[in-house]
């Protein structure tokens, strides 16, 4: 009961908190003049999406002066016409929580002039409004990109953010592993960690991703190593218009949608359906693919309706279930016997969420965001694995809000507001004991087995978060941004945890350079999982003598960055160098040598690193190459503190090495060079080359002289063509070179793991109307 008080408080909070916006949106602020650098007033101003027929007008003030607010990033041309005035154009990119000013000086128009572009299409000049480094990629570059719009992708991340990577079947970037997941702004919590294989999105549901890496605002959560806040299609960019894509492919491989939406002048809808299937699913621990099906199918839906000029509603929601059989050696002589095991894995992952957009004035805006998000994870094991057959059954349900305010008053931009939510998880374990050799031989039973079933036990447990956050951005000048905030947040489960959390930032732009400096330092706390061990797995770990298992504790991470922006004639170079201490660091054991992932924290862990982003104007109007380098050291030290861990801590045996050691998932280097090219006769092809140097050896000791795995490269490439507007048809190939190797040998964490070899696939696309 007492956790339930706390649940219905926060919510009543919510409810009572003068209500905010969800962080997709950013602001654009402009002044029109004429010749003689005086205001225009009564210009008309339109801003129009870059890739859809979403668009708002406004007329410039007494003052030459126009506002756009809670625009959705993205891309967007703003154009300024007034009677007697050649038109002006520029292209802007929004990104969450910036705020853009333009400046237009109109020219008096000729007899035959009738527009005038001022500023070049490709020219991106970096603003001094935030200090988070960001990755922003749309729905072409997704659907481009060599695999990148598969279902359960997320090449749409690893080949464009510096330090993501893929390995032993899980997304990790900036050395950790917990990342959020936010649509439309508003989070998807997960507490989870390591228990889900697909992502949360079909990619080719995506019309804007950005991807923020460190250093974030009080506004945002507190998974440190990654959020991922995607803008889903919404329909504006169709007119009763449907896309039929299906894709045929070694391994029998297919990934199959149709999407339809359509849109009017207040009211936008977008809905889909999907399915894929491939007998190459997950990473396998040998060279050879065995026993590694996957398959999936889902659904997804967006709705937006503006009722009036004040007030928009949006409303997203999705369902998708995944099946992944999970791979084996099936050599019965390998060191760690594998050959028998059958094991699987069932997920499902479904959300929805709504957002109310209410524009009180040009200065002030809120958003109220309610969410509710269920995702399971059901590990099945074959009833005649030997010794052991293991089942783990997880659900969990999400109820919460979201609210921000916010509000421009003179040279400040204040966002306060408050985050919550409750979480209910229901768990079963259960094992069947298979001894061999334990009966006698008998002819229906030849290899003497005896079977003894331990009955699944279920737990429940239920908790939540509770967040409050204000933060103000002054800018005392132009090119000068000083931020300040705060998040308070309280977790309630097992046991209670409170923290402050401070986040403080600094934004210089260089006059005429466009050059921007940005400096960063904070804190963040993500709170741990529920549910624990009990029934048989704990019964078995403590019989094993040597291991028992604690409640888990949140992470606490400090992080401090440092970073840069240059743009030249249309290329944009960011790089930053950042450092993240943590204490209760996340990560996960598997228990044996089984598939069951149990979270764990470790004593403390430092992550540090310097990453490098490079992206092009179009190049001779013909191709686009992006760059995306990090050079990072992932490490950890001291004892596991939480989960699994070794029992009794005072044994010698239990007492680790107090100095650091390489992460299973560090790697020094990784490299991501990719280019877009237009080619004639409507054909186009994109491509992306990965480096890897290598993940840690677990084999070897950080002092061996040969403390990691061999470096790895691979190449992909798409070459596609158009026929007309209904028709297009593309053909893919991953790994082109086939270099297929080891690339994780950890048993500690994960078990090893080869890279996907070469995959060849032929995509269809068909338009058309209803």
């Amino acid at each position: 009961m007492r956790r339930l008080e706390i649940f219905l408080l926060a919510a009543a909070m919510l409810l009572a908190t003068p209500l905010v916006r969800a962080t997709i949106f950013g602001n654009i602020r402009g002044i029109v003049h004429d010749p003689q650098h005086r205001p225009i007033a009564g210009a008309e101003v339109k801003l129009h999406s870059a890739t859809s027929d979403w668009s708002q007008l406004k007329q410039t003030d007494s003052e030459g002066q126009f506002t756009f607010i809670a625009v959705p990033l993205g891309d967007y041309v703003v154009t300024v016409s007034l009677p007697g005035f050649a038109n002006a154009e520029q292209r802007i990119t929004v990104a969450a929580e910036s705020s853009s000013v333009l400046h237009f000086q109109l020219k008096i128009s000729s007899v035959k002039e009738t527009a005038t572009v001022s500023a070049q299409a490709d020219e991106v000049v970096p603003t001094a409004d935030s200090v988070t480094p960001t990755t922003l990629v749309d729905r072409q570059d997704i659907r481009n990109m060599p695999g990148a719009d598969r279902t359960n992708s997320l090449r749409m991340i690893t080949d464009y953010v510096p330090g993501a990577y893929f390995t032993h079947d899980q997304l990790h970037i900036r050395g950790g592993h917990q990342v959020t997941w936010m649509i439309d702004g508003v989070p998807i919590p997960n507490t989870n960690i390591a228990s889900n294989l697909g992502p949360q999105i079909d990619p080719k549901d995506i019309d804007y991703l950005e991807v923020q890496r460190g250093s974030y605002g009080a506004a945002y959560g507190d998974r440190t190593y990654g959020i991922f806040d995607v803008v889903p299609r919404s329909g504006f960019e169709k007119n009763n218009e449907a896309e039929l894509v299906t894709t045929f492919g070694n391994w029998y491989q297919t990934n199959d949608q149709l999407n339809f939406g359509s849109h009017s002048q207040r009211f936008a809808y977008y809905g889909s359906v999907n399915g894929n299937r491939s007998n190459l699913g997950l990473q396998t621990p040998i060279g050879k693919v065995f026993h590694d099906a996957e398959n999936g199918y889902g659904g997804f839906g967006s709705f937006l309706f503006n009722a009036n000029s004040q007030n928009q509603l949006r409303l997203v929601s999705s369902l998708r279930q995944d099946y992944y059989q999970v791979p084996f050696d099936p050599n019965p002589n390998a060191a760690f016997n594998s050959s028998g095991l059958r094991d699987g894995q069932h997920e499902t992952d479904g959300f929805v969420t709504f957002s109310w957009v209410r524009t009180l004035n040009p200065n002030t805006f809120f958003t109220v965001s309610p969410f509710y998000h269920h995702n399971s994870a059901n590990f099945d094991g074959a009833p005649g694995d030997t010794p052991q057959s293991a089942t783990d059954h997880r659900a969990s349900d999400y109820g919460g809000l979201q609210s921000t305010f916010n509000a421009n008053i003179a040279r400040n931009s204040i966002q306060a507001g408050i985050f919550g939510f409750g979480q209910r998880d229901n768990e079963s374990f259960g094992l069947i004991f298979n001894p061999i050799n334990q009966c006698p031989i008998t002819p229906t039973n030849p290899a003497g087995n005896c079977q003894n079933i331990s009955p699944p036990e279920r737990e429940s447990a239920s908790g939540g978060v509770v967040a409050g956050f204000i933060e103000d951005k002054f800018k005392p000048t132009s090119w000068l941004t000083l931020i300040a905030g705060i998040r308070p947040t309280h977790f309630s489960g097992q046991f209670g945890e409170d923290t402050i959390n401070p986040r403080l930032g600094v934004a210089l732009q260089v006059p005429h350079l466009n050059w921007v400096f940005r400096a960063f330092y904070g804190h963040y706390y993500q709170a741990p999982p529920l549910t624990t061990i009990t029934g048989p797995l704990l019964q078995q770990i403590q019989n094993s003598g040597q291991l028992s298992f604690v409640p888990l504790h949140g992470e606490r991470d400090e992080e401090h960055q440092f970073g840069v922006s240059i743009p030249f004639r249309g290329w944009v170079l960011d790089a930053d160098t950042f450092q993240t201490r943590a204490n209760n660091f996340f990560d996960h054991n598997n228990v044996g040598e089984s598939n069951i992932f149990i979270p764990v924290t470790i004593d403390g862990a430092l992550i540090r690193g310097w990453e490098l982003t490079l992206r092009s104007p179009r190049l001779w109007r013909r191709g686009q190459v992006h760059l995306a380098y990090s050079n990072q050291v992932a490490q950890a030290r001291g004892a596991i503190t939480g989960g699994l861990i070794c029992f009794p801590p005072t044994d010698p045996a239990c007492q680790p090495d107090p100095n650091y050691h390489a992460l299973d998932h560090d790697q020094r280097n990784t490299l991501n060079v990719g280019f877009d090219l237009s080619l004639p006769w409507r054909m186009y092809a994109s491509s992306n080359v990965y480096y890897g140097s290598g993940f840690t050896n677990g084999d070897f000791p950080d002092s061996s002289p040969h403390p990691y795995l061999p470096q790895h490269t691979t190449f992909d490439l798409t070459v596609g063509k158009s026929f007309g507007e209904s028709y297009s048809v593309s053909l893919t190939a991953l790994n082109v070179a086939n270099r297929h190797l080891l690339i994780d040998n950890s048993l500690t964490f994960g078990g090893f793991h080869y890279n996907d070899p070469r995959e060849i696939y032929v995509e269809f696309r068909w338009r058309f109307h209803y």
